[in-house]
C-alpha cells in the first residue's frame, strides 16, 4: 500500500499473548483448547460470591522472561487492578488486569525493514491480566449461549510504542514477537486458537502534525495477513474520511476477512470509563533481584544470538542462519545434523533448508513431524560426505526416505546405489558415449561448448547417475580433448 503524499499512520499494537500454563492465571481450571463448554470453569471463573484468586506464580515467571528478552525493566513491585466493563462472558463484571503498575514495562523490540535497515520499536509494557469468556451464537436462535472455558486464562497484553508507521512495519514486529515467545517457550503462538491475537491502533495525520489523530482500536485479529490488511483499510478509509470535510471517532472496529474491511463495533472507552481500582482479593506481586537473576540465567539463546552464531560458527549466510533459526525446534535439528554427520554445515544447510523444508511444506507439516529424523537425516549426509553416493543419487535416497522406505544405508543397499569410483568404469562410460556421438564430438571439438553438458548427462546416464561427478567432469574433459 503507498500511503498518499502529506499523510503518515501512527500505528499501536496491544498484542495478546497467552501463557502457556498448567491451569489459569487465578484458579486450578485447565486450559485445554477445544474441551467441552463450561467443562474448565470453576466457581472462581464463573465469579461466584466468595471465591477468592490464588495468582499462578508460573504466569509471573513467564511474563519476566518475555521482560528480560526485550530489554525491559521489570518491576519490583507490581499490581493487579480490576478493569470494570459489562459483556454477557465476563460474570464478575470486571476483568482483572494491570493498570498502573505492570510487571513489565520499557522494553524494546527491532526490526528489520524492506530495504535491510533495523527499525526499533518501544514496548510500553507488557502486564499480565485474565481472559474474559467468549459468546457462542451457532447453534442458538434469537439467543446466544455463554462458553467461560477461556475466561480466567492467563495472558501478557503486550503494548508498544506508537512508533509503526506502516502496515509492513506492523507485520514484521508482530512476527518478530510471534517468532520471540514460542522460542521463549512462554505461548504456543496458535493464532487459529487465540493463543497471539492483536488489537491494531491506528491513526492518521499529516507529515509533521504535532498532535497524533484521533485512533480506532480494530480488535482481536488472529493473522499477519488479517492485520496487515486491516490497517491498510483504516489508513485509507480515515484519510478519505478527513479530506472530505469529516472527522475520525474513538472507536473500537472488527475486521471482516471476507470484504477485507472494518467495521464499527462500539465507541471506544477511555482508561477512566473502565474505573481502575486496585484488586482488594490480590496481594502485589514482588519480583526480587535474585528471582529476576535466576530467569535471566534460564534464558534460552534467543533467535538473534543463535542467527549470528550460526554465521560465525557454520559459516553460513545471513540468510541461510535466518532460515535454520525461524523456529527453535528447526534450529535444533540443524545442528543435530550437522554434529552426527560430520558434513559440511553448508551441505546440511542446503539439504535442511531446502530438501526437507521443501518436502515438508508440501506435506503442509512442521519440522517436528519430520518423517526423517535428524538422526536419520545426518546418515543421508554421512554418505555424500564419505562419496558412498553422489548428490544426484542422494535426492532418489532422500525421497525413498520421505516414503517411509528405510535408512539411507538400507535404501541404497537395495538399490544398488553405490556411487562408481572405479576410473576404468567410468573411462568405459565415456568412450562408449563418445563413440556413439561422433556428429556432437566434432562439433564440440569445433567450438561448441554447450555440448559439453550434453556429453556430461550421457555419460552419467550410462553409469546409471552413479558415478562420481568429480571423476567423471575430469576424465570427461580428458577424453573430449582428444
Amino acid at each position: 500500500m503507498i500511503i498518499p503524499a502529506g499523510w503518515e499512520a501512527v500505528i499501536g499494537l496491544e498484542v495478546h499473548c497467552q501463557l502457556s500454563t498448567q491451569s489459569k492465571i487465578f484458579s486450578g481450571s485447565a486450559i485445554a483448547y477445544g474441551a467441552e463448554p463450561n467443562s474448565q470453569a470453576s466457581p472462581i471463573d464463573l465469579g461466584m460470591p466468595g471465591m477468592l484468586p490464588v495468582l499462578n506464580i508460573d504466569a509471573v515467571k513467564k511474563a519476566v522472561t518475555f521482560g528480560l528478552s526485550v530489554g525491559a525493566k521489570i518491576a519490583d513491585r507490581s499490581v493487579f487492578a480490576r478493569k470494570h466493563y459489562f459483556y454477557p462472558d465476563l460474570p464478575k463484571g470486571y476483568q482483572i488486569s494491570q493498570y498502573e503498575l505492570p510487571i513489565v514495562f520499557e522494553g524494546h523490540l527491532d526490526i528489520e525493514m524492506e530495504d535491510g535497515s533495523t527499525k526499533r520499536i518501544g514496548i510500553t509494557r507488557a502486564h499480565l491480566e485474565e481472559d474474559a469468556g467468549k459468546s457462542v451464537h451457532e447453534g442458538f436462535q434469537k439467543s446466544s449461549g455463554i462458553d467461560l472455558n477461556r475466561a480466567g486464562t492467563p495472558l501478557i497484553e503486550i503494548v508498544s510504542e506508537p512508533d509503526i508507521r506502516t502496515a509492513a512495519e506492523a507485520v514484521a514486529y508482530l512476527k518478530k514477537l510471534h517468532q520471540l515467545v514460542v522460542y521463549l517457550g512462554i505461548c504456543d503462538g496458535n493464532m487459529q486458537e487465540g493463543s497471539f491475537r492483536c488489537d491494531a491502533n491506528v491513526s492518521v495525520r499529516k507529515i509533521g502534525a504535532p498532535k497524533f489523530g484521533t485512533r480506532t482500536e480494530t480488535k482481536n485479529v488472529n493473522s499477519f495477513r488479517y492485520v496487515e490488511k486491516a490497517i491498510e483499510y483504516e489508513i485509507e478509509r480515515q484519510i478519505e474520511v478527513i479530506e472530505a470535510g469529516g472527522t475520525i471517532r474513538q472507536e473500537t472496529r472488527l475486521f471482516n476477512p471476507d470484504t477485507g474491511e472494518t467495521k464499527a463495533m462500539r465507541s471506544k472507552e477511555d482508561a477512566n470509563d473502565y474505573r481502575y481500582f486496585p484488586d482488594p482479593d490480590l496481594l502485589p506481586v514482588i519480583c526480587t533481584q535474585d528471582y529476576i537473576d535466576a530467569i535471566r540465567k534460564s534464558l534460552p539463546e534467543l533467535p538473534e544470538a543463535k542467527r549470528a552464531r550460526f554465521v560465525a560458527e557454520f559459516g553460513l549466510s545471513d540468510y541461510d542462519a535466518k532460515t535454520l533459526t525461524s523456529s527453535r525446534e528447526l534450529a535444533a535439528y540443524y545442528e543435530a545434523v550437522v554434529a552426527a554427520s560430520g558434513a559440511e554445515p553448508k551441505l546440511c544447510a542446503n539439504w535442511v533448508a531446502t530438501d526437507l523444508l521443501g518436502a515438508l511444506n508440501k506435506m503442509s507439516k512442521g519440522i517436528e513431524e519430520s518423517p526423517i529424523s535428524a538422526e536419520a537425516f545426518a546418515a543421508l549426509l554421512k554418505r555424500i560426505a564419505d562419496k558412498t553416493i553422489n548428490g544426484k543419487i542422494a535426492k532418489d535416497v532422500f525421497e525413498a526416505m520421505v516414503s517411509g522406505e528405510g535408512t539411507a544405508d538400507e535404501i541404497i543397499k537395495a538399490k544398488g546405489l553405490v556411487q562408481v569410483t572405479d576410473e576404468s568404469a567410468i573411462i568405459a562410460a565415456i568412450d562408449d558415449v563418445i563413440a556413439k556421438n561422433p556428429q556432437q564430438l566434432a562439433d564440440y571439438r569445433g567450438g561448441k561448448d554447450k555440448l559439453y553438458g550434453f556429453f556430461v548427462g550421457q555419460a552419467m546416464k550410462a553409469t546409471q547417475g552413479k558415478a562420481n561427478p568429480d571423476a567423471l567432469n575430469r576424465l570427461l574433459k580428458e577424453r573430449l580433448a582428444g
